[in-house]
């Protein structure tokens, strides 16, 4: 990973979980890397979620998690680019 990539994914976790701001709620994040298939697109593929949103094992009316909900998560909260478009944003970051 380089310097500049590990700098973005500290403004992305320093940002909090993405899903929770688009709801007003700050929240602390981990950092949830886009997949294509089973493989990563790269370390400047990353999202913010708190562990309910990545990996909470949950589906109700209140939250979903992205693992292994990602259908539900996307159709509930937008699509992970979506989410990445705005976490850029948030991070003051331009897409390549």
């Amino acid at each position: 990973m380089t310097n500049e990539q590990k700098r973005f994914q500290n403004a992305v976790r320093a940002a909090g979980c993405i899903v929770c701001h688009g709801e007003g709620v700050d929240s602390p994040a981990e950092i949830h890397h886009i997949l294509s298939g089973s493989r990563r697109l790269g370390e400047d593929y990353v999202l913010g979620l708190c562990q309910i949103h990545h990996r909470g094992l949950i589906n109700t009316p209140e939250a979903v998690s992205r693992h292994p909900w990602r259908r539900e998560f996307e159709a509930r909260y937008g699509t992970e680019m979506e989410l990445l478009e705005k976490t850029r944003e948030l991070c003051g970051e331009h897409p390549e």
